[in-house]
């Protein structure tokens, strides 16, 4: 069985407009169907559960909805509609900030600049965003194109 690396970046929203969202419903849906990629949780701790937290949903509920439903984007999206209980232009605007203000710890970017052969000398946009970018870009490319 095939796995895979989720390439949806967290820089990404669905019609809702919440960054990340669709990024968590596809690892979660990778996860449940057993073909995420080794090295990424379904419903991690960071981007994850920030997104969980900024838009009132459980995280338990996210996953077992997910899995019990296998949905589509947009159907997953109505879900989050009838379920999250911070759902205002002003909720999913402040979650959006903090998902594109969210920088990485030195170590965590060091060794994804490392891995991509990329210096760490202030050249690459320090923001977790991009740097998840990059890592994901590299997983893909070792998994699949090497």
């Amino acid at each position: 069985m095939s796995t895979y690396v989720p390439t949806i970046s967290s820089g990404v929203a669905g019609p809702l407009g919440a960054l990340h969202l669709p990024r968590l419903w596809l690892k979660v849906s990778l996860e449940a169907a057993g073909k995420l990629a080794a090295g990424y949780p379904g419903l991690g701790k960071g981007y994850d559960q920030m997104t969980c937290d900024a838009l009132g949903l459980d995280a338990e509920a996210v996953k077992t909805f997910i899995k019990g439903n296998k949905p589509t984007y947009p159907a997953f999206e109505a879900w989050v509609r009838k379920n999250g209980k911070k759902l205002t232009k002003a909720d999913i605007h402040r979650h959006n900030l903090a998902i594109l203000g969210y920088c990485h710890d030195d170590g965590t970017r060091k060794g994804i600049l490392s891995a991509s052969g990329l210096p760490d000398d202030g050249s690459v946009l320090p923001g977790a965003v991009d740097l998840n970018n990059l890592d994901d870009w590299f997983e893909f490319h070792a998994a699949v194109l090497k």
